[in-house]
């Protein structure tokens, strides 16, 4: 059984991250200013990890493999169904920005970070909603 604590912190971190966000990000990709890029960047990775941790745990929990990256965490919830496919197969290509967030930060594309943060901040939300409903369910 997943630990409900455990998931209610990372679910309100992620949210966190997500809101920070959309509060700051810019319409344009151009992203000029570098404190508005850090605060982007930086809370993408919070989330990002936050959703790695849940999904890591989650599959821990069900007694089940852990992979070896991060991209196929995701993959195995949509295989085993606890996320749908396609959003599994989302958040396994947005694992990898967390991975260039964590070990090559100047290499970042701002066009890429800026689609992300515009486009996709919905599917971490979509992730945790997921789990915690699942987690409601489960006695």
């Amino acid at each position: 059984m997943v630990d409900k604590t455990l998931l209610a912190s990372k679910v309100a971190s992620v949210r966190d991250a997500v809101a920070r966000i959309r509060s700051v990000l810019p319409e344009a990709h151009d992203i000029a200013d570098r404190t508005t890029r850090e605060v982007v960047v930086l809370n993408l990775f919070v989330a990002l990890q936050e959703c790695v941790s849940l999904a890591a745990h989650w599959l821990a929990d069900e007694g089940l493999d852990i992979p070896q990256t991060y991209g196929e965490l995701f993959r195995r919830l949509g295989e085993h169904g606890i996320i749908p496919a396609d959003l599994a197969q989302r958040l396994a290509a947005a694992s990898g920005l967390r991975n260039l967030v964590a070990h090559q930060y100047g290499v970042l594309d701002w066009k890429r970070v800026h689609a992300i943060a515009s486009e996709r901040l919905d599917d971490l939300l979509a992730f945790c909603d997921r789990l915690a409903s699942r987690a409601a369910k489960e006695v």
